[in-house]
């Protein structure tokens, strides 16, 4: 049986969110038994669409500041005649578990409405379904998809990687088998999709086979702006998406290394010259790490990154997982988003599934470098730029400019390392004749333009030739390699 401690627990987990979610209300005093019949509607579909047992309405905390103000709101007050609770439960449907719960804290009273998550079919109130959107609470009819989507919630429970069809079913794992090989660890080629959770009851590919097939299909951008916010020039934006996901993780990784490059701090220099990071790369680490475990794949959404003049945002997509509360979070208590993923990621050594992450980043930094949003949690570094001692230059612009030409120079270092890998593929693969559909199924890409730029140069070099010189546009040409 729960007791006025459990409760009062409750409320404290509410007060950890920085702000208001969909699944639960804060008021000082304020009274409307209809509006009030509606809020139990939209709380209770909300919670069942985020996946929690229960919503909440709580009396006695200002929703702006989270501050405990106390309130004098009486849920034993009759409407209308009638007991409050009866006068909602009778315009409830389905029947709808509810209950008031009186509380004391910092010495002020404090009234808790739990509010029991739909079960079978959304809940209404006087006939008609409500929701919340952010913070707002409006009519679930006017929002036909967010209708569609709490109906299959309840009559499927909520989407994971494992129940969630994948939106195609020519899939194909060559480089998740490659990547496994390079870890030591060796698939079975006829088993590894089943044991590795790939399939769905029915036999089709899931949402977890697709984001590791060769083409997930998904976009996942790296982008660089060389001001402060979006409105200034983004001068690269890299594609990290559209194969294996664990290449694209790497790839978020490798830019990260990129851009942390180590500044050669000559303060109070002794004997050695110490070398200073932009940023703290084990941070960045778990950050990319978690955005990608943790994010919210079942909206097809992927994380973000973006890098700025003085700083480094890791975005991910959704909210804590409904077990999870936003203290656990802190103190580092593991309740994986998609357990499928985090299992496939401790299989690799990627991470541990120990909750180490989070209090490693905090370490290094602090609680204010995360945000949460209403379905987004962002993890923002800030960059570590050196301050030399000389106010008669401007300093911060040289080092700017000299960390931004580092940058750019190494980032495109590595492509062009990227770039003489698919040649060394092109030559390797083409040592007999092959044709254009040949080499774009081998370099796993959809466009011939593609395929054409990286062959060209290899043709001018005279490293690679055509079989039919004299028809360059002939649908029987193919292309060999000259040794």
């Amino acid at each position: 049986m729960k007791t006025p401690a459990h409760y009062i627990k409750t409320v404290q987990n509410l007060l950890e969110y920085p702000r208001e979610q969909e699944w639960f209300e804060f008021k000082a005093n304020w009274f409307e038994p209809n509006a009030l019949g509606e809020y139990i509607s939209a709380l209770a579909n909300a919670a069942a669409y985020h996946g929690h047992d229960f919503g909440y309405f709580v009396w006695g905390i200002e929703d702006k500041t989270h501050t405990i103000v106390g309130t004098d709101f009486d849920q034993t007050q009759e409407v209308k005649r009638e007991p409050l609770a009866h006068y909602l439960e009778r315009q409830l449907s389905p029947d709808t578990a509810f209950a008031f719960h009186e509380l004391e804290m910092e010495c002020k009273r404090i009234v808790l409405l739990e509010i029991a998550a739909a079960k079978t079919v959304p809940t209404a109130f006087a006939n008609v379904r409500y929701f919340r959107i952010g913070s707002s609470k409006v009519v679930l009819t006017k929002y036909p998809e967010r209708e569609s989507e709490l109906f299959q919630i309840l009559r499927n429970g909520t989407p994971t990687l494992s129940n969630t069809e994948a939106s195609r079913q020519d899939l194909t794992f060559n480089k998740l088998i490659v990547y496994y090989a390079s870890k030591g660890i060796t698939l079975n080629r006829r088993t590894f999709k089943r044991n590795l959770g790939f399939l769905m009851l029915d036999g089709k590919y899931n949402l977890l086979a697709q984001l590791l097939s060769d083409d997930s299909g998904i976009n996942i951008r790296f982008a660089m702006f060389n001001g402060k916010d979006k409105a200034s020039t983004m001068y690269s934006v890299r594609e990290l998406g559209n194969t294996c996901l664990l290449y694209s993780l790497d790839k978020a990784l490798e830019i990260g290394d990129v851009l942390n490059i180590p500044q050669a701090d000559e303060r109070n220099r002794v004997v050695e010259r110490k070398e200073v990071p932009l940023f703290n790369a084990d941070a960045y680490r778990e950050a990319v790490v978690n955005a990608f475990v943790h994010n919210r794949w079942t909206d097809l959404n992927s994380p973000m990154f973006c890098a700025y003049s003085d700083r480094v945002e890791i975005l991910s997509h959704g909210a804590l997982p409904p077990k999870q509360t936003v203290k656990g979070f802190f103190d580092g208590v593991s309740v994986p988003v998609n357990p499928e993923l985090s299992t496939i990621f401790l299989q690799l050594h990627i991470s541990e599934r120990t909750g180490r992450g989070v209090p490693k980043i905090i370490n290094a930094y602090d609680r204010g470098i995360f945000e949460f949003g209403e379905n987004t949690i962002s993890v923002i570094l800030p960059y570590d730029r050196l301050q030399v001692e000389d106010p008669k230059t401007q300093v911060n612009a040289q080092v700017n400019a000299q960390v931004d030409a580092q940058v750019d120079a190494q980032v495109d270092a590595q492509v062009d390392a990227q770039v003489k890998h698919l040649e060394t593929q092109v030559l390797l693969f083409c040592s007999t004749p092959k044709s254009m559909l040949e080499l774009t199924q081998m370099l796993n890409v959809k466009d011939r333009r593609t395929v054409k730029r990286i062959i060209l140069p290899l043709l001018k070099q005279g490293r690679l030739a055509m079989t039919i010189p004299q028809s360059p546009n002939s649908r029987f040409q193919k292309y060999i390699t000259i040794k």
